[in-house]
């Protein structure tokens, strides 16, 4: 979903004493989605989550499923 969106992922190895798993940024004017290498499926997922919902879905074809958790998530 994300490769549909043009959002690139990186993994990257966040410092300890940083705060976070990661999100979606801008950098020189283009989405980039960072995840800490070591969070864990869950987070990941939860992390993928927030940044496909900010996006208009509306003319991009997601599996019901997909739809469901973005909804749900969005709650």
């Amino acid at each position: 979903m994300a490769d549909k969106l043009g959002i690139p992922i990186q993994y990257d190895i966040v410092k300890d004493d940083l705060t976070g798993l990661g999100g979606l940024c801008r950098l020189e004017g283009e989405y980039v989605l960072i995840i800490h290498s070591k969070a864990t499926v869950k987070e990941k997922v939860q992390i993928l989550l927030e940044a496909i919902r900010r996006f208009d879905l509306h003319d991009i074809y997601v599996r019901p499923a997909l739809r469901e958790l973005l909804e749900e998530y969005g709650k």
